[in-house]
């Protein structure tokens, strides 16, 4: 720590910071446009300037840079200082010559940080008269819009989308004063991270694209704290709504796991909330009935009365994309022991094993900020970017260590980006990515290695016997094998904070058990190394701890006659398993009741479709792939007879006539969820109840600026409506509440007087770049038992058998186009790829197909017909097919084996 004066002040502050953070830190309001707590300072804008004395004595002073200027002990500034004033008054006035006068148009209107530092510095006067420079604007994508003649040129762009994201499509070209940000040539933005321009942009430069083709004023949104639903990492988000409608997604920080960044995916992914494949109205039709009718909601609840009055045994079909309180509702309908988890067999097996690994094992469940910290990483089977996206641009800054090790040797401070990355000249800590195909990570790897699961599996044993030599050793190690394990083994025992990452994404259990051994091996039984494993989907691990049966067993169930009537919750499960295997259990059901929010072929089937909330339009609890639960709340009340699953279903358990100790709200919920399983005893926790008050008020969700609520619904009355009644969340749909510093898990969007844009976050974290005041939202419900052992798993898989006449079929991952709700989005889906069948060149070659010819597939005996795409990196004897495309949706059983041949035109 440092002693530091401001204005004849002391204040205690970090060291390690520049000045700039450190008056921000203390709430101190400095102008700045260049720097960033994520990506440190380059001085590139000169707006944060103080004076700065060299002692008591000293009146004249210096101007400084306070982002470049180390919070040193005994530093004496002025911010008030009136030459310091003036300079940054001159400052702004020069960044704002070439802007245009377009506030009232411009999309950032309102919630722009240039705006408030305008305002901030008292510059409200234009004097220059002249004409301004303009610039063309680039087509940049479905994502992002350009508008290249607002810049004020702080290079954060470049520098977050190249240097912190490793997109290579982003640039910048200059000559003399004209300065320009963006493609060589129009085109789409090609980095996974690009919607993240959107925030980092100070200006309107790179604007919200979809917000754009159905805007609203930012204030005018009205939103609240939720959890991106289109991966396991739940990302922290905060929704924006109008008009009933979902308009945008927006970062919400949260220092344990997104930080101050999303993924396109979960950025621009929310679009099927909107979708026109929406069930907004109960559906009935009679069993085998071609055509659903649209009935009225208190005649869905007779329907839904009759048909359980009628049922013999219920069981129910849960779901790894619904809420933890909607899954233990069912649960609670049909019994623990008539209830399944909708997901297939091989899928749970997996999630069961990471489970058991993470509860028994002496391994810790790592979250992103742990992955950040960590030295040496070792990534096994898993392609992060398409799978965990948000994870990938984690793993970009972990490799960095190596670079601030340099600097700190150089006694070069941290946050100097520049005088780092200059220093390091790309030197970075190791990362070995172990996978069957190329990934988007590769350019970062210290060494990279595609293989078939089985030998990726083999690898991960070979480093952990050569951690430990109590691990199981490999029978009949290859000396190529061998070599590779041993720089691996090395660099993670060199290393102070080793990560191994893995996850289902090659749906192996050997590689799972593999990445398990090597954790062990590495920790012993004290040292609990990180590990963390990625699953499918945004509750998949809640799901897991639930602990019911899968999919095949209850296809079982039906197909034996001993239930009659199937409860589907949010769940296609034509998805998950062979078509045949779903429409002969289907079948063998007497009536079928889903409860989803999208209509899709299992709803086709359905004699009662209830239309469900999605999570913009409910509240619950999600358990990500860290084991942290956290709470999404609700952000408007939808129109129509939607509601959130678990009321569907307490109305279920009404009609079935079990009304005894039924729960009313959602707290109810989540406490009879957290007394009746164990593992989950501690999700209350997970955020307020709907009880808590700041000084008696609810919370707002709409900002203190939002209006037109009257004539939003003047067309159905001119008299104000009474917002509607919240039981759920201390929450009020209403501009009138608690503005201010609140719990972590309760902020819905960051606002701070003189702060209107997304910079404002620095107002409420402890210190800038820190924790929130309110506390790191959520609560982790996994930790490695203190008296666990290192265990290992012993059975190592043999080599991948080559055959001669069959490819073994991978499933392959796209961020846009194998989740199954972001799909639904316009802009995803048009980022998303066609069906292919990758191949080796080799393999290609054999059966005489170029790049772009057709092939059939016979898989599990049904064809299919496929254009061809080299794929260099794959391994002889294997294809690989894109995974969750609705046109190959039913190709549910992979990896799988599967014989090829050229397509006869």
């Amino acid at each position: 720590m440092a002693i530091i004066h401001i204005d004849d002040q002391s204040y205690e502050v970090d060291a390690g910071h520049n000045l700039l953070q450190a008056c921000l830190s203390l709430g101190f309001d400095l102008p700045y446009f260049c720097w960033h707590p994520a990506m440190g300072s380059v001085g590139a804008c000169r707006q944060c300037a103080v004076k700065q004395f060299q002692n008591e004595e000293d009146t004249k002073g210096r101007i400084v840079m306070s982002c470049m200027t180390p919070a040193q002990d005994s530093t004496r500034i002025s911010i008030h200082d009136p030459e310091a004033k003036a300079f940054r008054t001159s400052i702004i006035e020069w960044l704002m010559i070439n802007h245009p006068h377009d506030c009232p148009v411009c999309e950032e209107g309102g919630e722009c940080h240039l705006q408030d530092m305008t305002q901030l510095t008292g510059h409200t006067y234009r004097r220059y008269r002249f004409k301004k420079r303009t610039f063309r604007n680039q087509y940049l994508g479905p994502f992002v819009k350009h508008e290249m003649n607002r810049c004020i040129a702080c290079y954060r762009c470049v520098r977050f989308y190249r240097e912190y994201a490793g997109g290579k499509d982003l640039n910048v070209f200059a000559t003399h004063h004209h300065v320009y940000f963006g493609r060589h040539e129009d085109g789409v933005l090609e980095n996974e991270f690009s919607g993240n321009l959107v925030e980092v942009c100070p200006t309107g430069v790179f604007t919200d694209k979809t917000l754009s083709a159905r805007y609203t004023r930012k204030w005018d949104l009205q939103t609240a704290p939720s959890l991106c639903v289109h991966c396991s990492l739940g990302c922290n988000t905060s929704p924006g709504e109008r008009y009933g409608e979902l308009r945008r997604i927006q970062n919400r920080y949260s220092q344990a796991v997104n930080g101050y960044f999303l993924c396109d995916r979960g950025r621009f992914g929310y679009d099927f909330v909107n979708s026109d494949r929406r069930i907004r109205q109960p559906l009935w039709r009679e069993k085998n009935g071609e055509k659903a009718e649209v009935v009225p909601k208190a005649e869905a609840r007779q329907y839904l009365a009759s048909l359980l009055s009628q049922a013999g045994r219920i069981i129910g079909i849960g779901s790894p994309r619904a809420s933890l309180e909607a899954n233990f509702a069912l649960r609670t309908l049909v019994g623990p022991e008539n209830f399944y988890s909708g997901i297939a067999a091989r899928e749970q097996q997996l999630i069961s094993l990471i489970l058991h690994i993470l509860k028994n094992r002496p391994v810790r469940s790592a979250s992103l900020q742990d992955a950040e910290q960590a030295d040496a990483i070792l990534i096994l089977g898993e392609d992060v970017t398409n799978t965990a996206p948000r994870l990938a641009l984690t793993l970009r800054q972990s490799v960095r260590h190596r670079a601030f090790e340099i600097a700190d040797q150089q006694k070069i401070p941290r946050w100097q980006d520049s005088a780092v990355r200059n220093a390091a000249q790309q030197q970075r800590n190791p990362l070995f990515i172990a996978s069957p195909v190329a990934t988007r990570l590769d350019d970062i790897a210290t060494q990279t290695w595609h293989a078939a699961p089985e030998d990726l599996a083999r690898l991960g044993f070979a480093v952990a016997h050569e951690l430990n030599s109590e691990a199981p050793a490999v029978a009949n190690l290859s000396e190529a094998l061998r070599k590779l394990a041993q720089p691996i083994a090395q660099a993670l025992t060199s290393a102070k904070r080793p990560l191994i990452i893995s996850g289902t994404g090659c749906q192996s259990e050997t590689i799972i058990q593999a990445a398990a051994n090597v954790a062990s091996a590495l920790g012993g039984d004290d040292n609990k190394v990180n590990l963390l494993f990625t699953v499918p989907e945004c509750n998949s691990l809640g799901l897991g701890l639930m602990e019911g049966g899968d999919l095949g067993q209850a296809f079982q169930a039906l197909e034996k006659g001993t239930a009659d009537t199937l409860i589907v919750l949010e769940n296609d499960l034509y998805r998950r398993a062979d078509k045949e295997a779903i429409d002969a259990a289907l079948s063998a059901a007497k009536q079928l009741i889903l409860i989803d929010h999208i209509n899709h072929a299992t709803a086709a089937k359905a004699q009662l479709a209830l239309p469900a909330a999605t999570f913009a339009e409910g509240d619950g609890t999600l358990v990500n792939q860290e084991g942290r639960a956290q709470r999404f709340f609700q952000v408007f009340v939808p129109e129509g007879d939607i509601q959130e699953s678990w009321r569907w279903l307490k109305e279920a358990i009404t009609a079935a006539g079990h009304e005894e100790g039924l729960w009313h709200d959602l707290d109810g919920v989540t406490r009879a969820c957290a007394e009746s399983i164990d593992s989950l005893r501690n999700i209350p926790q997970a955020a307020p109840p709907a009880t808590f008050r700041i000084q008696g008020m609810r919370i707002a969700r709409e900002p203190h600026r939002y209006s037109g609520r009257t004539a939003m619904g003047a067309h159905l009355s001119v008299h104000e409506p009474k917002p509607p009644a919240d039981p759920d969340s201390p929450f009020s749909f209403s501009m009138e509440g608690y503005y201010g510093q609140l719990p972590g898990a309760l902020i819905p969007y960051f606002w701070a007087p003189a702060w209107n844009s997304v910079q404002s976050v620095n107002k409420f974290q402890e210190e800038v770049g820190g924790p929130l005041r309110g506390g790191i939202p959520g609560i982790r419900l996994i930790e490695p038992p203190p008296e666990a052992k290192a265990i290992y798993f012993e059975q190592t898989p043999p080599a991948f058998p080559h055959r001669e006449d069959q490819w073994l079929i991978l499933p392959l991952y796209h961020i846009f186009g194998s989740e199954e709700l972001s799909i639904l989005a316009p802009a995803i889906a048009e980022r998303a790829p066609r069906p292919y069948l990758a191949l080796h060149p080799e393999d290609a070659a054999k059966l005489e197909v170029a790049p772009g010819g057709g092939v059939e597939l016979i898989l599990a005996g049904k064809p299919y017909h496929l254009p061809v795409c080299y794929q260099k990196t794959l391994p002889q004897g294997i294809a690989g097919i894109p995974w969750g495309l609705p046109a190959l949706k039913d190709m549910a059983h992979l990896p799988a084996w599967g014989q090829l041949s050229k397509e006869v035109p």
